[in-house]
């Protein structure tokens, strides 16, 4: 297949340290299996003659804690494939309990890369609950479907430190559960499918989600590079890591008990050492490994880290471990394959003691180099020895059990050399990169054949935001609508464009009477509307709301003291409760009684109370928040997605058109305006169109020669 063809997609991996080479794998909690894992999916898909481009979306870190390598805003993994690092909150670097208040900018961010590849992506596909909430939104922005993996779960999490004894307020203090949590249901909502590693993860896990939708669920194992991980040569030439672990053994040449992991509390390495110490036969018969990241100065580490090395030495002192034990300070990525083939060749054991285990990749890379494996019933382990048939399952918490496990499955030869050639066999058939892809793009096949269909298209409709190039934005009352002949002629003009004209509307109406009006006139549905005079956004057919914007305008905004202050004024009342909006009051007003606009703007401001104040058609006061109007929402989108605010065609009839109609936009007041608008006849980039309705737009389009050169005559 032509690349040029081919399929765009992102992968949004927000939080911990990722490059293409060196991994710093175990470093802290946020550099391990999940890194690894995007990398290597980023490398398979664009391998893949079907898929063009790959980005993988992660945060710019400028920290002289970590290598520069993080600040470099592209990357190349391979021909195709790129690592993008997006600016998202202060430039240090931060672990991803804390990043929450800055996600929402890592998606605008992400949009403004979009935009500069001008090409929306046929896929996103988000990792854990942080890129997940960011792949939501935008998946909502671009109406584009979301490929959800979430490697580990909150609900999931919490159930376990709370079962740990940890109070629930030190759990949302430490690690905000609430916020991730709430992500993932958020996710959930919104993902058209959610990759799991296990059939237990979809039916023990996503099942206690309130979004729980297992028809959106599919069991894609991960896949392991088999050109790194793979059993040692008959010539086996012991690597250069022998020499670091002689340091710590007597005897080096023992089997090998190995455990490689974060040091994370989760992963239960201390349960590891106490099986081994406390059994004596085992001690005599094998060396034990631990492979827990890399450390310089443990006093220096971060708190959890800290305190699980403190652990693990206080225990190997207590069980007098020195020289049967072995904890190299730093660990290399490319050092790892050797770790596997040297425990092999030692007729050694893979252990992977922790608490819950998603998945295990580690046991995979074991398995693959042909290390047999015991590990915890939890999870993943269960499908990887079904399949695999190469190790033994324990409780992660049965010291005792564990210590016996262990010594008789380094004392079976025969078993050993069973679970050895299984292990190897088990990994091609089942758990390649390329087996993996296979799946994963025949789902998202089914994924995509979906979305075209509930769309009622033979191709994929997405958000041509990112790459118009110019926008018509119309009031929809007595400027859009109003004619019917002019309305689709106009409509005929726009279609005409080969998408890089961008349509839009911008209303006083709220969004359900705006989306029902144009539905009534046979609009197609805009790229965007902008609704309660500009107090809302939301984008296309889903109307997926910007909540940037309403962040933004939410400054200084109180309604309840808002209609107090305004309830006893003469001439005003309140219109509606189905016209009032979170961030827009709206009034009507009868001139003849009322106080001036200037009137009722400085008694509210008396009060400490700031709006902006829209009259329009002599009859309407609408009160939104200071920073909220049709043209500052223009402008805001203009900016978000990049569009010259001077390629932008605007077009009104009424009061609250002004501030949209001012500025660098190509202004267009129709004929049958209102009398407030008259006062910007003179107005430089500002037409005043003989013709009513869509006829004047169209009379605006020819005089600004908008849809070829543009020209302000």
């Amino acid at each position: 297949m032509n690349k040029q063809t081919g399929l765009y997609i992102v992968l949004i991996n927000v939080h911990g340290l990722i490059r293409g080479h060196d991994l710093e794998l175990g470093r802290d909690a946020d550099t391990g299996g999940q890194i690894k894992y995007v990398l290597e999916l980023a490398r398979a898909l664009i391998a893949h003659p079907r898929i063009e481009r790959v980005d993988l979306l992660t945060r710019q870190i400028f920290d002289p804690k970590v290598s520069e390598d993080y600040a470099r805003p592209i990357e190349e993994l391979e021909t195709g494939a790129h690592i993008v690092r997006l600016s998202c909150g202060p430039r240090r670097y931060l672990r991803k309990e804390v990043l929450w208040p800055y996600i929402d900018s890592f998606a605008d961010q992400a949009l403004k890369h979009i935009r500069k590849i001008a090409r929306v992506p046929d896929i996103l596909h988000s990792h854990y609950a942080d890129g997940g909430y960011v792949g939501a939104r935008l998946a909502g922005l671009l109406e584009v479907p979301l490929v959800h993996t979430g490697h580990s779960l909150g609900r999931v999490k919490r159930y376990r430190l709370i079962d740990q004894g940890i109070k629930p307020e030190v759990i949302e203090k430490n690690y905000h559960i609430s916020q991730r949590i709430e992500a993932e249901e958020i996710v959930l909502d919104n993902a058209a499918m959610v990759i799991a590693s296990t059939q237990q993860e979809i039916g023990k896990q996503y099942s206690i989600y309130d979004n729980y939708q297992p028809r959106t669920m599919v069991v894609i194992p991960p896949g392991i590079d088999l050109t790194r991980f793979h059993p040692a040569k008959r010539k086996f030439v012991k690597p250069p890591i022998y020499g670091e672990l002689k340091r710590f053994l007597h005897d080096p040449d023992k089997p090998i008990i190995l455990a490689l992991s974060r040091p994370d509390a989760r992963k239960n390495i201390r349960s590891l050492v106490q099986a081994f110490g406390g059994n004596d036969k085992l001690r005599n018969k094998a060396n034990l490994v631990i492979i827990a990241g890399s450390r310089d100065d443990i006093h220096s580490m971060e708190k959890g880290p800290r305190a699980v090395w403190t652990e693990l030495l206080l225990l190997i002192d207590r069980y007098d471990l020195y020289g049967s034990v072995a904890y190299p300070k730093h660990q290399q990525s490319e050092d790892v394959p050797d770790y596997y083939r040297l425990a092999a060749k030692s007729h050694g054991i893979f252990v992977n003691p922790a608490l819950t285990e998603p998945f295990g990749l580690t046991l995979l890379e074991a398995a693959a180099s042909g290390l047999p494996i015991v590990a915890t019933e939890d999870g993943g382990p269960r499908d990887i020895v079904a399949n695999c048939k190469n190790g033994v399952l324990i409780d992660p918490l049965d010291v005792d059990r564990l210590g016996d496990v262990l010594l008789e499955a380094l004392s079976d030869r025969a078993q050993w050399l069973q679970w050895h050639s299984d292990g190897i066999k088990g990994v091609k058939a089942h758990f390649s990169w390329q087996s993996h892809v296979s799946k994963y793009l025949q789902e998202v096949d089914k994924v995509l054949k979906q979305t075209r269909r509930k769309k009622g298209v033979a191709t994929p409709i997405q958000s041509r935001l990112p790459t118009i190039d110019r926008l018509v934005v119309c009031d929809i009352d007595n400027t859009l609508i109003g004619d019917k002949a002019a309305l689709a002629k106009l409509m005929q003009k726009l279609q005409e464009t080969d998408g890089h004209v961008g349509f839009g509307v911008a209303t006083g109406r709220r969004i359900e009477s705006a989306k029902k009006v144009l539905s009534e006139w046979k609009v197609p549905v805009p790229d965007f509307f902008i609704s309660s005079v500009g107090s809302e956004i939301h984008y296309g057919p889903k109307l997926f709301e910007d909540n940037g914007w309403k962040r933004h305008i939410g400054y200084r905004w109180k309604p309840e003291a808002i209609r107090e202050a305004m309830r006893d004024l003469p001439g005003i009342r309140l219109q509606p409760k189905e016209d009032q909006r979170e961030h827009k009051i709206s009034y009507f007003i009868e001139p003849t009684k009322a106080p001036g606009l200037r009137e009722i703007i400085r008694h509210l401001r008396k009060l400490d109370l700031h709006v902006s104040a829209i009259y329009s058609h002599q009859a309407f006061l609408d009160l939104l928040p200071v920073r909220a109007s049709k043209g500052a929402a223009l402008r805001y989108l203009a900016d978000k997605w990049g569009i010259q605010i001077d390629r932008v065609l605007v077009a009104g009839d009424s009061g609250n058109d002004v501030e949209m109609l001012n500025g660098d936009t190509l202004g267009v007041v129709v004929g049958n305006h209102s009398p407030e608008l008259e006062r910007l006849r003179d107005r430089d980039r500002i037409f005043f169109a003989e013709g009513h309705y869509a006829w004047g737009i169209l009379q605006g389009m020819e005089h600004y020669d908008f849809l070829d050169s543009i020209s302000i005559s």
